[in-house]
């Protein structure tokens, strides 16, 4: 069939939408529309025999939906309604949720109901929960809503016609910052926690802190540090740790609010974001293998081992890399090899794996361009430490979506283990970038160089079934977001134990000494760089003002897939991207 999907962004969501129904044999386009988008001018285009909405917060007019079946993506529950509905099943505590397709009518969120997956809640905050359980269940749903109208015998079931106990879900309304509000003397650790998962992506929470007012995004629970209720105890990697009533929460980034007439604000490393404003705070180091079973507290880089197999976790808020990241980690992983291990897996238990270099940091930078060459130079370091380690074998585990320079750095491991819901988006080209991390060496390497120039000159997202049989992936690991650590630890540990084992660690010795003769590492850097250098500092580049229209929400004209939709991420991405 036709496919046209209408959305607000190309966003996680709506890249998986795509992705699934490609490669389902629909040929599938993309519109990302605003209120001011002619939308039936748009859709006659198109011609589309079907139109799906798996992201969109303005109302479909009636001559589109009463000309063309239009299929909305609610994230919620049968019955739910409203424009909060992730926000409000975290913010309640709910430990089950759901998604809904529903067709367009001329009230929101009441049309009749095509299909509707269930899901589960676990602790995690709203961009971890949406990209992970909440797009299984919208996947589920979409791609069983699309199979009945593509049959033509299915009939959408009118809601009205629901008995309450059909329908979990119920009409909320937005969850305002009222509701969100922190009462520092008052609340609980457990509280301030949910209040801030709740909106960790979008909006955050309004709060008053150091003078000023900042949107709070993020929060971990802290179990030994305490002090006064709502103020600063100490910082870590970048985050803040404030007391609570009975503990303290630790809030890895903050934003300012945006001021009328002024450019659009962005999130930022909390202690980065204060700048001057912070107070002297001690900076708690957190023991690179703190135990998982330990007392609560938040780090971003964690290492443990399991018998033969060593474990180098790391979780940065969207995926965003840093140059600071970038160096931490590949002061851990320098750490991890010095460890008597034949395996070692990297990446997070669940959520993004990469999206590689820091948009939102390096558009804060006083100068941009000096911050993004060192960036880039810290992610090369950190691939050419991982393509050169010939002494075990490496294993990147993708719980979750990677792209740009953070699929670069997978495909620097000897295998690529994906979570079969992971969308990849190995390309640059959009954010007006060549790309670096060594992608001209390890992409063709294992697709093929025209392969390789397909993937980075088209620019769109791949599942990692596609990803798979391009050579991309190695493994597929069909389970939910919660069991993909204890998966992984599995196979790392099956590998570890295998007879081959220290065959292929001597194969993949002699592999990577015939590949430096043929041609150095440094070549394919030293290529690179000189085109991203350019990038970076030539004065007609687009990098520049593609970036800060990314960072800030800055309007896009609206495109289609296949011309790929404008200000998505390319390469890097922005800690805000849901």
């Amino acid at each position: 069939m036709r496919i046209l999907l209408i959305t607000g962004a190309f966003n996680s969501l709506t890249q998986r939408v795509y992705a699934e129904l490609t490669d389902n044999g629909h040929h599938t386009t993309v519109e990302v529309v605003t209120r001011e988008t002619p939308l039936l001018a748009t859709v006659r285009r198109h011609s589309p025999d079907l139109i799906v909405a798996p992201l969109l917060k303005t109302a479909i007019p009636q001559e589109v939906w009463s000309a063309y079946t239009c299929l909305i993506v609610h994230p919620g529950p049968l019955g739910d309604r409203g424009p909060s509905s992730v926000d409000w099943a975290i913010h309640l505590g709910e430990p089950h949720w759901g998604v809904t397709v529903l067709q367009a009518n001329d009230e929101m969120d009441a049309g009749d109901v095509w299909a509707t997956a269930a899901c589960t809640v676990p602790a995690v905050g709203k961009s971890d929960l949406y990209r992970n359980e909440i797009a299984d269940a919208a996947s589920a749903a979409v791609l069983q809503a699309v199979g009945r109208f593509a049959a033509g015998i299915h009939r959408p079931q009118p809601q009205h016609t629901l008995s309450d106990a059909e329908k979990p879900g119920r009409p909320r309304p937005p969850l305002r910052q009222e509701q969100r509000r922190i009462d520092w003397a008052a609340d609980t650790t457990g509280t301030v926690v949910r209040k801030l998962r709740a909106a960790d992506s979008q909006p955050g929470v309004r709060d008053e802190l150091l003078g000023g007012t900042w949107f709070l995004h993020g929060g971990h629970p802290e179990d030994t540090l305490t002090g006064t209720p709502g103020e600063l105890i100490a910082t870590r990697c970048g985050a803040v740790c404030r007391a609570t009533a009975d503990g303290a929460v630790w809030i890895p980034e903050l934003r300012p609010p945006r001021r009328p007439g002024e450019p659009g604000t962005f999130k930022l490393p909390a202690a980065l974001a204060l700048g001057g404003l912070l107070p002297p705070l001690p900076e708690v180091p957190a023991p690179l293998d703190a135990a998982a079973d330990g007392p609560r507290t938040w780090t971003d880089i964690r290492y443990h081992e399991e018998g033969p197999a060593g474990f180098l976790r790391f979780s940065f808020p969207g995926g965003a890399m840093s140059t600071d990241h970038c160096r931490r980690l590949l002061t851990a992983y320098r750490h991890a090899c010095s460890r008597p291990t034949s395996v070692l897996v990297l990446g997070g238990s669940r959520d993004f794996f990469s999206n590689g270099i820091h948009l939102n940091v390096i558009e804060a930078a006083a100068d941009p361009a000096e911050e993004s060459w060192a960036n880039i130079n810290a992610m090369d370091d950190l691939v050419h430490a991982v393509l050169t380690t010939t002494d075990r074998l490496v294993v990147s585990a993708l719980a979750g979506n990677a792209a740009a320079g953070g699929v670069m750095l997978a495909l620097a491991a000897d295998e690529v283990w994906c979570r079969a819901s992971v969308v990849l988006n190995p390309h640059y080209r959009l954010m007006g970038l060549y790309g670096s991390e060594y992608w001209t060496y390890s992409l063709p390497a294992r697709t093929g160089p025209e392969v390789a120039e397909q993937l980075t000159r088209r620019a769109l997202p791949v599942t990692a079934a596609t990803a798979r049989r391009l050579g991309i992936c190695d493994r597929l690991i069909d389970c939910a977001p919660q069991d993909f650590a204890a998966r992984t630890a599995l196979l790392a540990g099956r590998l570890a134990s295998a007879s081959a084992s220290g065959a292929r660690i001597a194969a993949k010795k002699a592999h990577r000494e015939r590949a430096e003769a043929q041609r150095p590492l440094a070549s394919y850097r030293e290529h690179e760089l000189a085109r991203m250098h350019q990038n970076f500092f030539g004065p007609d580049e687009p990098y520049h003002a593609l970036r800060r229209a990314f960072v800030r929400k800055e309007p896009r004209q609206a495109a289609s897939a296949g011309s790929p939709p404008s200000g998505r991420a390319s390469h890097g991405s922005a800690p805000a991207a849901t």
